[in-house]
């Protein structure tokens, strides 16, 4: 008995022979190496990276550490002051989402506004009531006729003002609805050639709290404007609160469902040209990236030019052949927007 299970012992070792020189012949042939690959398919991968790149560990980790690229920032083109036509410029507008007037005041805004010296300069998000408006700007005698608009409801919230070198025919406030105008968002004044509207269009707020309002105000505010326009044709100013198309924001992909440019605000903007309007700086500059007019306080976003093109003059049609140039004053501080300008030859 003792004999036949040393035999069997005997047996079992001469198969574990022969298998592994089986194995041994599989290796030599490149089989066996071929199988542990496929179950190291991420370590094999990365070597084979390192095999084509040549790049020892410590190369690519200054690799990831490398500089960043300079931002591509935008540089406002000298001042074009004649239409097409060849005739000279002769009205200046400027607007400006000041982002606190008070604030906006102690930044040395104004001696912008001096050295620009428009006709007319609009503000927008003034956060500031008539009775508290710094005497700095309500004295100044470069414009004599100034008008403001403020928030009904909340102190510091909201608000534009108008300044005019000439008086206008007439000023008024709101759009004729209650909803909108305790708000104290829109100033038209009258001239003897134009309207000119100044605006600061609601915000649909973080979480698109706000975005039916907003759907609301394209409607009734385009409505607005589409009246002024059939008696004579208009100049409309101010933030806009629409980035319109994706070359008008650094991110787009990365904003579609955040306000300013969801599909809802931007189809209003579509719907407002559609209506006989024109955006003037797209029609003097269709293809020009990385113009933008506002950028956050955060993450050092204005000097690396991740910004939005949220600030307007939008003109009637029937203006185009005045139109001479619209400019992004992007090297103008103050504000986390930058103040635009328009030239007109009326």
């Amino acid at each position: 008995m003792l004999y036949l299970q040393q035999e069997k012992v005997q047996a079992v070792r001469v198969l574990v022979c022969v298998r592994v020189v089986c194995l041994r012949g599989l290796c030599g042939d490149g089989r066996i190496a071929k199988m542990s690959k496929r179950g190291k398919k991420t370590d094999d991968a990365t070597a084979d990276v390192e095999q084509d790149n040549g790049a020892a560990p410590e190369a690519k980790k200054a690799k990831k550490g490398k500089e960043p690229e300079a931002p591509v920032l935008y540089e406002d083109p000298p001042d074009q002051l004649t239409s097409k036509d060849g005739r000279a410029a002769n009205t200046k507008i400027s607007s400006w989402n000041v982002d606190g007037l008070r604030a906006w005041v102690k930044k040395k805004g104004l001696d912008w506004v001096r050295e620009e010296a428009p006709d007319v300069i609009c503000l927008q998000e003034t956060k500031c009531a008539e009775k508290s408006l710094p005497n700095d700007i309500t004295s100044m005698p470069e414009f004599p006729h100034k008008y403001w608009a403020g928030s009904q409801e909340k102190e510091g919230y909201s608000g534009v003002a108008m300044l005019c070198k000439t008086e206008p025919l007439s000023v008024t406030y709101g759009i004729g609805k209650e909803e909108h105008d305790k708000e104290g968002r829109v100033i038209t004044a009258e001239f003897p050639d134009f309207f000119l509207v100044t605006a600061y269009v609601p915000n649909a707020s973080k979480g698109l709290v706000r975005l039916d309002y907003r759907k609301t105000w394209d409607v009734d505010f385009r409505e607005y404007l589409s009246g002024l326009d059939e008696r004579k044709p208009l100049v409309l100013c101010g933030d806009l609160n629409v980035a319109h198309q994706e070359i008008d924001l650094k991110n787009p992909k990365g904003n579609r469902k955040n306000p300013g440019f969801t599909a809802e605000e931007r189809e209003g903007f579509t719907q407002l040209l559609g209506a006989g309007f024109v955006d003037s700086f797209r029609e003097l500059y269709p293809e020009q990236a990385n113009a933008y007019t506002f950028w956050t306080y955060m993450m050092n976003a204005r000097s690396k030019n991740v910004g939005w093109r949220l600030d307007y003059f939008v003109l009637s049609k029937a203006l185009l052949p005045s139109l001479c140039d619209c400019k992004i004053r992007n090297k103008a501080m103050g504000s986390d927007h930058c103040p635009i300008t328009l030239h007109l030859a009326i």
